[in-house]
């Protein structure tokens, strides 16, 4: 019994304390300290209710159970023996400790457009998806602010990600904390991506805040996490992501020549 409690303890705290420093500071700043600073980067005009706030605080915390309830049985039961899980620190090279992550984000990526799309079905909509969907003007804390069976879908990616690929603890730590920061950054409801990203090859293949808050307010398109790779060969992004996206930028600016 021991072998698993112990290990979804240790699981559930840190992650649990992962989603308060990592949404908290990124709220902190956004929305108390640097408010007046980021006006211009705000996305939408309106401002979610602390009664938004604390609903997704909540529901977050009940993914984050869930989360860890579904990394302990693929980390640490059988199911683990048709995983490629390790932990010989050095069964791989020191190089595959980093290429195993991005491998990850992207599996991740095609995982997570996919099941978002399914979760989109009118049924499945109804019953599960809605509640993420409550949070029509996003925040940091609607990151993990999911539907049990909406977590339960987002935390299997981790037993297709170990059947594909080598990972070890740290690879899987990294691996979340970086999905966990853009996904925070995809909720944050201000766009602080820089002002060069526009003009570079990053823009075309990457998602911003923007692209993901369009999805909130709008409901549907938008499905990709990390990328816009699906939502483009599937003609599934907003035909306004760019325009908003500019017109969010063009708001910076102005702001910033007017201080002048």
């Amino acid at each position: 019994m021991h072998q698993v409690f112990d290990p979804f303890i240790k699981i559930f705290s840190t992650s649990a304390i992962r989603y308060f420093l990592v949404a908290g500071i990124a709220f902190v700043l956004c929305y108390v300290w640097l408010n007046e600073w980021l006006g211009a980067s705000k996305i939408q005009s309106k401002t979610a209710s602390r009664h938004d706030f604390k609903r997704e605080i909540l529901h977050s915390l009940q993914s984050t159970i869930v989360f860890a309830a579904i990394a302990c049985v693929v980390l640490y039961s059988p199911v683990k023996n048709i995983t490629r899980f390790y932990t010989t620190p050095h069964a791989y090279p020191a190089w595959w400790l980093y290429v195993s992550v991005v491998l990850s984000l992207i599996i991740h990526d095609t995982y997570f457009y996919w099941t978002h799309r399914l979760l989109h079905h009118p049924k499945l909509f109804r019953h599960a998806h809605l509640l993420h969907h409550r949070s029509t003007n996003p925040s940091p804390w609607t990151s993990y602010s999911f539907h049990i069976f909406e977590a339960c879908v987002e935390s299997l990616v981790l037993l297709v990600i170990t059947i594909i690929l080598p990972m070890n603890v740290i690879s899987i730590s990294l691996f979340v904390l970086v999905a966990f920061v853009i996904n925070v950054y995809g909720h944050l409801g201000y766009e602080i991506a820089p002002k060069w990203l526009r003009k570079t090859i990053l823009f075309e293949f990457t998602n911003t805040s923007v692209h993901h808050n369009l999805h909130h307010s709008k409901f549907t398109g938008n499905y990709g996490l990390y990328f816009r790779f699906w939502d483009r060969l599937m003609g599934t992004e907003n035909p306004d992501y760019v325009k908003e996206y500019d017109r969010v930028q063009q708001n910076r600016i102005n702001k910033k020549g007017a201080t002048i």
